[in-house]
């Protein structure tokens, strides 16, 4: 099995296009076709569903696709690796972060990082918690700064980078500011709420905290940036329970303190492949966080 077979069949994988996978390649359609009729040949299954106008993946092609993309990104780090022992680092580092996460300054690490390392391309991707750390594992992200969402596997490691209480914000003029109080989840079970989509951290932290105290709460309004959250509870549409931090964000909002949540805490971390699998880019980014050289919310 060779490695280019891989990296076609992963191209046309993402593009579910063999036109548009040649064109991203820079490859003859012609060529490409073969490659994947190799590749079939060798594992002596269908990889994929053809039609006329996209291809999908065969079942045999879903199982393959994660381990493709994790030889992939191993091949690449192992490259990375020779080129920081001689002193250089290159390459790529693929990250990914939730909107607004606590903890780290994206931008501010970023921009240290490519001063560091100006011959590494730095990609970016905004993505709910959950999403990332599928991607992290399949070896599609180096990295990404995202909400705790499960357990440490043999595929991904997590590094704590702060914990937080959450808070209701609400209008000024709604009845739970005129009290000032914290309040509980059974207090707030008849609410309109305004809330992100299912896969963000803040929103399973919430989830969490909720089913927890045995209260059901409706999502009426759910959105997918921080600053229409904001907008939707500043027009006095809704409330919302956000990470502590987000209050600095909207100061003429009111926030109250949520209690009788337990052990519900939103802790944001850092999402890694294992120590063998991280890339250098990674590592060297992981170190300048390590150093402070950002601030983080």
């Amino acid at each position: 099995m060779e490695l280019r077979h891989l990296q076609h069949f992963v191209a046309v994988a993402e593009d579910q296009h063999f036109t548009r996978a040649a064109e991203r390649l820079m490859v003859s359609q012609s060529g490409l076709s073969a490659s994947i009729r190799a590749l079939e040949r060798e594992l002596q299954t269908p990889l994929f569903v053809r039609t006329t106008r996209r291809v999908t993946l065969t079942e045999a092609g879903r199982a393959l696709l994660g381990e493709a993309e994790r030889i992939l990104a191993q091949v690449r780090s192992a490259h990375e690796a020779v080129a920081a022992v001689q002193g250089v680092l290159r390459g790529t580092l693929a990250l990914g972060t939730e909107q607004c996460i606590a903890g780290v300054h994206v931008a501010g690490l970023l921009a240290a990082f490519r001063r560091l390392h100006p011959d590494v391309e730095i990609r970016l991707r905004q993505a709910g918690s959950g999403a990332l750390a599928e991607e992290v594992a399949a070896g599609r992200l180096d990295l990404a700064f995202a909400y705790r969402t499960q357990a440490d596997t043999d595929q991904l490691r997590s590094v704590s980078l702060t914990g937080e209480p959450m808070t209701v914000l609400c209008h000024p003029t709604h009845r739970l500011a005129t009290g000032g109080a914290a309040v509980t989840p059974e207090e707030l079970g008849e609410e309109v709420f305004v809330d992100f989509h299912p896969d963000w951290g803040p929103r399973r932290t919430t989830d969490t905290a909720f089913a927890a105290a045995g209260v059901r709460r409706t999502v009426a309004l759910e959105v997918n940036d921080v600053h229409s959250l904001l907008d939707l509870v500043d027009e006095n549409l809704g409330i919302a329970v956000v990470p502590r931090h987000f209050r600095h964000k909207r100061e003429a909002l009111t926030a109250l303190p949520v209690k009788g949540t337990g052990e519900a805490v939103y802790e944001t971390v850092a999402l890694l492949p294992p120590p063998q699998a991280t890339s250098p880019a990674a590592r060297a980014l992981m170190a300048l966080l390590e150093q402070g050289t950002h601030d983080g919310p």
